[in-house]
């Protein structure tokens, strides 16, 4: 009985090596695109690469961040609305940038307020680093930290969706000043808690590695409701001319803190502990299948004090990019809880 109980134990332990070590496997050869050149560690996008987008009127701004590897990165940001309005911060996620808010922008502005949206690292008009490897998750959180303090954002209504969470939450429990309400689309806190999760990132990387050519548009495409225009295509593609542009948004999925192995889950699972103590007005809005399947509203209201007795939204015949399927509807949703929670 005994041999038989160290056999499954052992059984037990290899096996999660084994999965541990597929989940993280090293697929580095497909990483930096065709065209890589160690000699160019930054590159950045062409002007004329954005030339010709429609609905997207928004003059560019930047300002510049220090790496310790990379030095100076200039980033690149939207900011329309009255120079005194309170702040909304709207944060992109994977392979998107600013322009997924196009829609959102003008219903915050005409009601009063100061819009602030920031190209992450990588994605963008921002600087991108060439080499994959210079994307993680710490640097991601680092140079948003950075951006934030650059920008002089203090007590603003943060938006963040996808990632622009991930990273934006880590920033909410170590500068809790930056935001004075967040609101959560489609986003959470990863810190490798589910198996189940862990797999599905395991596929995820694979489907999103796997083409030679990283479809942006045809991933949104395929993650939306609605038909993206040829417009809307053109300009979520816009900031990646070839594929060596792409190394932000192929590292991501390598970057998701899916099992003990990635050094940023022990940070994350810290920071998901300090969220009990987020006492601030939150607000979850997510589509209805991703609510049921992978972003589930209720551990969000359950960890966060300060998420009760907001007007929580759930919304059917959604997909995962819900800024693309209802923008009014979600930039609607946000003043109306900025209005019901003052600051």
């Amino acid at each position: 009985m005994l041999k038989i109980l160290l056999f499954i134990v052992l059984f037990l332990i290899v096996a999660v090596l084994l999965f541990a070590i597929y989940n993280h496997y090293d697929v580095q050869a497909r990483g930096n695109g065709e065209g890589y050149d160690p000699d160019e560690p930054v590159l950045r996008t062409p002007d004329e690469a954005f030339a010709g987008l429609t609905g997207f009127p928004y003059e560019p701004h930047y300002t510049e961040i220090t790496d310790s590897d990379l030095g100076a990165l200039r980033v690149h940001y939207i900011d329309e609305g009255p120079r005194d309005g309170h702040v909304i911060l709207l944060m992109h996620g994977q392979a998107t940038w600013s322009y997924n808010f196009r829609d959102m922008i003008p219903v915050f502005v005409n009601a009063g307020y100061r819009v602030i949206v920031p190209d992450m690292i990588g994605f963008g008009r921002s600087d991108k680093p060439a080499d994959w490897e210079q994307h993680t998750f710490e640097k991601h959180v680092a140079w948003l930290d950075s951006t934030l303090e650059a920008l002089n954002i203090n007590g603003a209504t943060a938006f963040l969706f996808d990632w622009g969470g991930y990273f934006g939450l880590r920033v909410a429990v170590e500068k809790p000043e930056r935001f004075g309400r967040l609101v959560l689309c489609t986003t959470g806190m990863p810190r490798a808690d589910s198996v189940t999760g862990s797999l599905w990132v395991a596929g995820w990387r694979r489907y999103v590695l796997k083409p030679e050519v990283f479809p942006i548009s045809d991933m949104v495409s395929n993650m939306t409701t609605i038909e993206l225009s040829d417009s809307a295509r053109h300009g979520l593609d816009a900031p990646y001319p070839e594929e060596r542009y792409k190394g932000g948004p192929r590292r991501f999925p390598l970057m998701i803190p899916a099992t003990f192995l990635n050094p940023s889950t022990a940070r994350n699972r810290a920071a998901w502990e300090a969220l009990q103590n987020w006492n601030k007005p939150t607000l979850t809005l997510i589509s209805e299948s991703l609510a049921k399947r992978g972003f589930p509203p209720k551990d969000l209201h359950d960890q966060i004090p300060g998420s009760a007795d907001h007007p929580h939204a759930i919304y059917p015949d959604t997909g995962f990019f819900l800024i693309e399927d209802k923008p009014v509807e979600l930039a609607e949703k946000t003043l109306e809880f900025i209005d019901g929670s003052p600051l």
